[in-house]
């Protein structure tokens, strides 16, 4: 794991801390609509604060590519900020570099807040642009990176600035890193992952790292019906990626080089319709008919997954394991996630969790309260997964 600096190792009272946070809240006309990233920031906020820090907050909302988008201004974030920040004193500077920010920043007084203008609006936070880098670190004394779901870009707020001012790792980025690392580089074993998810081409690079680590792979979803397919199973009018099946050979092969069991259902949830209250019946592998498609796993395939659940010591989670948006093909994923869930709270396993549909799925089962650690960062939990270094964790190197 990268190694990195934390709150722990500094004082940062008398600072001007550039402090980056996800602020990229999904909107509705105007208004938020889930603010679950902003309540999570806060302890980090408030704790620089505290300190007697001058607490300088950077992150972009919304694409606007480079250009000022008044409907993606960080306005829209702030009465939130300042609601979440009751007693702090906070302020709104509608810019994010230039000899004004700084003036602005030099008027504050230690323990005030202030929050930047949208970083996106400048074409050279996306593209790592060093000047750009170079007028954030102007602004501050110390970085401190608390968005490991932004980390994965190589962008002038994640990656520039860190190397040009001491940088540290915030406490949400710590506990991110320490539950990946519990997961994936020193783990209690066996180590299960569960994999679904509609199709294997958008996770080629996670599939062909993830078998090199884990013991065994539990593969559902949509993706399964490629593996059954590659398999010479007849999976009738299923989902499939038959141009993949070299690929997916390639895969079983490093996976058994590895030491790693790939683990398929052995029966299915058949319809011919994918939609609410379908015809359905569970069916044996080989007999599905030619118009029939594969939704979920079958009854008998529940009890099997399960065994190797409750014969693991950490789960690692991403990807439904059925259609789950269409009930009863929800079954399989509601099932093990519920065992997983269980399990957990009972401290006989350790469980990790990440991704948009996983997070659905796992809320849809009630469950996600139950796993050790979820991650909402999305793109870069996934890459984390497919074993590609973070350039906004790799830039915090001291």
């Amino acid at each position: 794991m990268t190694k990195y600096r934390t709150l722990d190792d500094h004082d940062f009272s008398q600072e001007k801390v550039l402090l980056r946070l996800d602020l990229n809240l999904p909107t509705h006309d105007g208004i938020i609509s889930e603010s679950t990233r902003l309540t999570k920031a806060v302890p980090t906020i408030v704790r620089l604060a505290s300190q007697g820090a001058k607490v300088i907050i950077i992150s972009h909302f919304g694409r606007p590519n480079g250009k000022i988008v008044k409907e993606m201004s960080m306005d829209q974030i702030f009465p939130s900020l300042c609601e979440a920040l009751e007693g702090f004193t906070v302020t709104f500077i509608p810019h994010s570099i230039g000899s004004k920010v700084a003036e602005d920043i030099k008027r504050m007084k230690n323990g005030e807040i202030c929050l930047l203008e949208n970083l996106r609006f400048h074409p050279g936070e996306e593209k790592n642009d060093k000047e750009f880098s170079k007028n954030l670190a102007f602004l501050g004394d110390s970085y401190v990176n608390d968005a490991f779901s932004v980390s994965h870009r190589a962008h002038a707020s994640t990656a520039g600035v860190a190397k040009l001012m001491p940088s540290f790792a915030g406490p949400l980025m710590d506990l991110e890193l320490k539950a990946l690392a519990n997961s994936l580089e020193s783990p209690k074993r066996p180590l299960t992952a569960i994999i679904g998810g509609a199709k294997i081409s958008t996770k080629l690079d996670l599939l062909r790292n993830i078998v090199k680590l884990v013991d065994k792979m539990i593969v559902g979803g949509g993706m399964a019906n490629t593996f059954l397919f590659a398999r010479g199973v007849p999976i009738g009018n299923s989902l499939v990626e038959k141009d993949l099946t070299d690929l997916v050979q390639t895969i079983e092969r490093l996976a058994a080089d590895n030491s790693c069991e790939i683990i398929l259902q052995n029966d299915a949830l058949i319809a011919t319709k994918l939609e609410n209250g379908a015809n359905y019946k569970a069916v044996e592998l080989y007999d599905i008919p030619e118009d029939a498609m594969i939704l979920d796993a079958g009854p008998n395939s529940i009890p099997m997954f399960s065994n190797h659940v409750r014969n693991s010591n950490t789960i690692i989670w991403n990807g439904p394991l059925g259609a789950f948006e269409y009930p009863p093909f929800d079954t399989s994923t509601k099932a093990l996630a519920k065992l997983v869930g269980k399990l957990s709270r009972k401290g006989n396993l350790y469980s990790i969790a990440g991704g948009g549909d996983t997070l659905a799925a796992l809320n849809q089962a009630g469950v996600i309260k139950k796993f050790n650690y979820v991650s909402t960062a999305g793109g870069a939990f996934l890459e984390w997964l497919e074993g590609k270094e973070l350039p906004g964790v790799a830039a915090l190197k001291p």
